[in-house]
C-alpha cells in the first residue's frame, strides 16, 4: 500500500491515479492526523510526504513514521529545495527528496527503486545445508568436514541460488547476476558450472537433492529434502 500524504486536492488525484494504474494500493491523507488514521492495523509499502502540511509538520511526521516503521521508505515531495532542508530530512530518516513540481514518471522510478532497495535478499554471511557448510566471508567450504575447493565463480552461483531459495532461476538471469553479461552468449556456462557444484557438494550428484534442474526453466536450490 502506498500512502500519500499530501493536502493539495489536485496532486492528491494525480498520485492517486499514477500508482493505481501501476497495481498498487492508495490511500491518501491531507494530514498527520488523517495519515495516523490510515496507517491503523496495517503498515505503508512506501510513504509519499509533502512537507507543507497543516498542523503536524512535516519534519516531525518524517521522524514519527520512520521510528514506527524503521524500514518502510518515505519520499519526500516538496516544493522546498533548499539543500539544508534536504540534509535535515536525510538525517530524519527520509529515504529520497523529490521538488516540486515533478515527473510523474521520475517519481514513480523513484518509488520502484526504493521499495527494490527493501525487497532485496541480504546477503549470505554463511550457510548449512546437508553436509555441507559454507563461509563467504572466509571464501571455505566444507562437505561432511572435509574442505572443498570451489572457484570464485562457484562461490558466486551458489550465494546466488542460497539468496533466492526456492525460486526458479533462468540461465539468463544467472549469467547476468553472477557474470555480468549485457548480452547472454550461446553457452552451457551455466550447465557447466551447476554440474561442477554438484559434483563438489552433492552426496549423489546424478540425482541432486539441493542443487535442481526445473526442465525448460533453469535451476532451483532447495535447502530441506
Amino acid at each position: 500500500m502506498v500512502l500519500v500524504i499530501e493536502d493539495d486536492p489536485g496532486i492528491q488525484k494525480v498520485l492517486h491515479r499514477l500508482f493505481l494504474a501501476e497495481g498498487f494500493q492508495v490511500k491518501s491523507a491531507q494530514d498527520g492526523k488523517e495519515a495516523q488514521e490510515a496507517i491503523k492495523g496495517t503498515a505503508p509499502e512506501i510513504v509519499i510526504l509533502d512537507l507543507m502540511l497543516p498542523g503536524t509538520s512535516g519534519r516531525d511526521l518524517c521522524k514519527s513514521l520512520k521510528q514506527a516503521f524503521p524500514n518502510v521508505p518515505v519520499i519526500v515531495l516538496s516544493a522546498i529545495s533548499d539543500v539544508t532542508d534536504k540534509v535535515l530530512l536525510l538525517e530524519l530518516g527520509a529515504d529520497d527528496y523529490v521538488t516540486k513540481p515533478f515527473s510523474p514518471r521520475e517519481l514513480l522510478a523513484r518509488v520502484q527503486a526504493a521499495i527494490r532497495r527493501i525487497n532485496k535478499p541480504q546477503p549470505v554471511k554463511s550457510y548449512s545445508f546437508g553436509t555441507v557448510n559454507v563461509d563467504f566471508l572466509k571464501m571455505e567450504a566444507t562437505r561432511s568436514g572435509e574442505p572443498v575447493a570451489l572457484t570464485a565463480h562457484e562461490f558466486k552461483l551458489l550465494r546466488f541460488m542460497l539468496e533466492n531459495p526456492e525460486r526458479v532461476l533462468s540461465r539468463e538471469e544467472l549469467l547476468n547476476h553472477v557474470w555480468g553479461y549485457n548480452c547472454y552468449p550461446s553457452t552451457r556456462t551455466v550447465d557447466n558450472q551447476i554440474l561442477k557444484l554438484r559434483q563438489k557438494l552433492e552426496s549423489d550428484p546424478s540425482n541432486p537433492r539441493h542443487i535442481r534442474t526445473m526442465h525448460g526453466m533453469g535451476y532451483k536450490f532447495v535447502a530441506q529434502t
